[in-house]
This record gives C-alpha cells, structure tokens and sequence, in this order.
C-alpha cells in the first residue's frame, strides 16, 4: 500500500511520512525533485558535477571518487558530513555497525532441513557485476555433487531464471541444485540466505545482503578499477572476496559481462572456500546437536 501510494503521488507521500532527510547517494534528477516538492527538510546530494543537485539538494556535499581507494561503503559517510560526521571509518568498523532482524521462515526452513549444508548461487547481477562464468558454476556444482549431505540453491529474478533456463541447462539439470529464481521477495530471499550455511555472488546486492547479516559470503570480482574488491568487497564477520591480481585486457570493457579475469578464477579455488565453509558447518552443527542432546 505505501508502495502505491508512493507512485500516484511521490511528493504527498513524503509530505506525509514524517520523513525529514533524504540522502541522493546515487544521482537521481526525479527523485531530487521529488524531495524538493515535498519540501523535506534535509536533502542530502553530491553536488561535485550535477547542476540539479545544486538547484534542489540544500545540504551539499563534494566529494569525488576518481582513484580514491575508499571503499564504497565509505564513500557514503561522505553524505553525513552536513551533520557533523566528518569521520570516515575504517571498514572493519563499519561491518560491525550491522544490526538486522531477520525473521523466520519456516517455509524456507522446511525447504533446507533435509540438508545438512545449503549453499546459494546467486549467478547473475542484473547488469551491476562482472560475471562468473556459467559454466564455471556449473563445475563447481559437479565437484560438490559427492557429498549427498549438500544442496546447492539457485537464486535471482524471474528474468534471471529464463536466462539460465536458456543457458545453462547442464547446470539446472544436477540434482543437487535447486532453481528458486522468481519465487522470492525481497524480506523472503534474506530470509532464506540466512537460514542458509553460504553464498556466492558477483558484485551484486544479495551479495552484501549475505555479507552484512552475518552469512559465511564469497564475492567474485575482477581487480580491474573500479570494479575491484577494494570498492566493492562484501564487507561482513564472514565475508570475502576472490580476485585475480592482475587485470586482462578484456576488463577495459566495462560493457563486458564478463572477461578472462573472471575466467581464471577456478572452480577449484572456489570449491576448495565452500569445503572449509562446510566442515566448519557441520562442525557447529554437531556440537549444537550435543549442547542439545546434553540439556536434555
């Protein structure tokens, strides 16, 4: 209903949600009018090289991201400075910042209790990443496919689904994978990532979803500015990233949806941060199972 209700009317939805701040963190001419109209109190936007930002932003801040070797998460402190935050943290500090509440799902979690480790693949970006091949996916399913106790989980958008129906056939016919693209809302895909035991991502948002509620989470990303990790690393307790050191002549392509950088990162490699991530698992499985059986 307040989706609705935003979209007949923009302006008389934030007149009347008692909203007093909005920050542009990403350059948006209808939404800084919007918020103009509505005349919010506080209206946060970069105003380094856009004129609007200057007519309708009336808390300005100026800051570039060029070469910096900030991450992006830390560029967004940079909109805080007009209240006095003049501070950018370091980001183990930010992690730490994290506080979600995730409810349950129990049909999420009926879904995933016949398997002792779930892991979600989460293999396009929507256009946002460099991509891990297809194939590549594919491969590592294979690899994982000898330990029964291990269920691999598909997600994504329903147009992400088609295009894997598509494309990645051998992928979708293992048996130890389950295709849920389409089927999940947004409070419903957290949900699921984290009852989950994993996820692997492109630099894309489930991926710092996973990070940032706690998930074991392995992104994947070129070293190529400024799509390196450096910028856009998932940053959580449980989080990395897998990149190559060297960039390959294809990550000058910033149309590419994916280069040799990204093909060398091996199925192998990443197999060999699941198998971890799943002893692990099932280590505290156990010993949760004990604490259980001896409270009894």
């Amino acid at each position: 209903m307040e989706l609705e209700s935003f979209l007949l009317d923009p302006p008389a939805y934030f007149a009347h949600a008692n909203v007093d701040t909005i920050i542009l963190a990403q350059p948006n001419k209808r939404l800084a009018v919007i918020a103009f109209k509505a005349r919010i109190r506080n209206r946060i936007g970069n105003a380094r090289h856009k004129l609007y930002q200057m007519l309708y932003c009336n808390r300005r801040v100026r800051f570039k991201k060029g070469n910096s070797e900030h991450h992006e998460a830390q560029f967004n402190f940079e909109f805080l400075r007009p209240f006095g935050f003049d501070t950018i943290p370091e980001l183990p500090v930010i992690s730490a910042l994290y506080d979600f509440d995730v409810p349950q799902n129990p049909e999420i979690n009926q879904l995933l209790q016949p398997y002792r480790f779930n892991l979600i693949l989460h293999t396009k970006s929507n256009g946002h990443g460099r991509e891990w091949p297809i194939k590549h996916y594919a491969a590592l399913a294979r690899q994982l496919s000898q330990y029964p106790d291990t269920h691999l989980w598909l997600t994504g958008s329903a147009a992400e689904g088609q295009w894997l129906a598509e494309h990645a056939e051998e992928l979708l016919e293992l048996q130890n994978v389950g295709n849920l693209c389409g089927k999940y809302t947004l409070d419903q895909l957290s949900s699921l990532i984290n009852a989950a035991d994993g996820l692997i991502a492109s630099g894309t948002g489930p991926l710092h979803i996973s990070a940032a509620l706690g998930q074991r989470t392995l992104g994947l990303f070129p070293p190529t500015r400024p799509m390196h990790p450096g910028r856009w690393a998932p940053l959580g307790k449980r989080a990395q990233a897998l990149s190559l050191p060297i960039s390959c002549a294809g990550c000058k392509d910033s149309q590419a949806a994916t280069c040799a950088c990204m093909e060398n990162i091996t199925p192998e490699s990443v197999a060999e941060i699941v198998l971890r991530w799943r002893q692990e698992t099932l280590a505290e499985k156990s010993s949760s199972l004990a604490v259980s059986a001896i409270s009894d």
